[in-house]
């Protein structure tokens, strides 16, 4: 019987910091115009609410097996207090959950007529936190570090101002210090501000939009990619994932792309979480780039298979690991 790295991950204290936010699904079904105007009228169903951005992390982190600790911000609202309700719901702690009463909790609603999405609407503040807020979660940061044995520490960047170019290299440096690996998710606005990641998580358009030549969904152009962005950041793994074409991952010595293991696409929202989280717990556990790209491939489209924001199912996720090595290998 193969091993299974699943074991290692439990009870793991794995430090999260970024944009949380609430995933909401305004469900119903579309049957008629509106005479008012040339627009579908929905009949609403339901309105569901989940934990989204880094509380998903979060969410997957606790899913499987982990400790999450979890850091963001919030408004002072009516969707703040909805928030911490749904982390207790899960047994996620809030304490590092910092209320700024300046801007409102980041909320994306989406109109669902039966699966088909029809409209977003994002309610949020994209301006970099103020300095007093900025000290607060660089102080809770510390604080977490020190009495909690964090085995990892993973960056989900969505570019909404929590994550800052004064507080991030501050983060890089204390996690060298206490030589704790870092797991970056970038968006554009901070890429190239993640100096000595552990690992380095951007998708395809992002890669391509920072670096200055094409990059295509091919080995020789992705290698080059990775150059030049290891050049930039020190990193020791590239993980650039490239939706239907699998995943690219580069450690400096070897590099490969893992190919998406197929299953029905149902809803892709709330993957690039999963296979963040997934891809952390093996940095944390030192599994090397053939582990990380089957197990993130694994979940990414295991969660793809489902719809809405939802967490990777452990047990699922390790039934498909141990029959996928035993039958065909890594």
């Amino acid at each position: 019987m193969t091993d299974s790295p699943f074991r290692k991950w439990d009870k793991l204290p794995i430090l999260i910091i970024g944009d949380v936010m609430i995933d909401r699904y305004v469900n119903g079904y579309v049957d008629r115009i509106s005479p008012e105007a040339p627009v579908p009228i929905l009949s609403h169903q339901n309105t569901i609410n989940r934990l989204g951005g880094a509380s998903n992390v979060a969410l997957n982190i606790n899913a499987l097996g982990a400790v999450p600790l979890l850091i963001g911000v919030v408004g002072k609202d009516r969707d703040s207090e909805l928030f911490h309700t749904l982390l207790n719901e899960e047994n996620i702690n809030s304490n590092g959950i910092i209320t700024d009463a300046k801007r409102p909790t980041t909320v994306k609603t989406r109109i669902l007529s039966g699966t088909r999405q029809m409209l977003r609407i994002d309610r949020e503040s994209t301006v970099n936190i103020n300095s007093h807020i900025r000290n607060q979660l660089v102080d809770r940061i510390i604080s977490f570090i020190k009495n909690k044995s964090v085995a990892a520490i993973i960056i989900q960047d969505y570019n909404k101002g929590v994550l800052t170019p004064e507080s991030i290299p501050i983060i890089m440096n204390l996690a060298d210090e206490k030589r704790i690996p870092v797991i970056v998710d970038p968006k554009f606005n901070n890429f190239y501000n993640y100096k000595r990641a552990a690992l380095f998580k951007p998708n395809m358009k992002e890669t391509a939009e920072k670096i200055p030549f094409e990059v295509t969904a091919a080995k020789e152009p992705l290698l080059k990619a990775d150059h030049y962005i290891r050049s930039k950041l020190q990193n020791r793994i590239t993980m650039i994932t490239l939706s239907e074409n699998g995943i690219y991952l580069n450690d400096g010595k070897n590099d490969l792309i893992s190919p998406v293991r197929k299953k029905e696409i149902v809803d892709v929202c709330g993957a690039g979480d999963t296979v963040l989280s997934i891809a952390s717990l093996c940095i944390a556990t030192n599994l090397g780039i053939r582990e990380i790209g089957l197990l993130s491939n694994l979940a990414g489209g295991q969660v793809c298979g489902k719809f809405g924001v939802v967490p990777v199912d452990r047990d699922e996720l390790e039934k498909d690991y141990l029959e996928y090595i035993m039958n065909i290998g890594l």
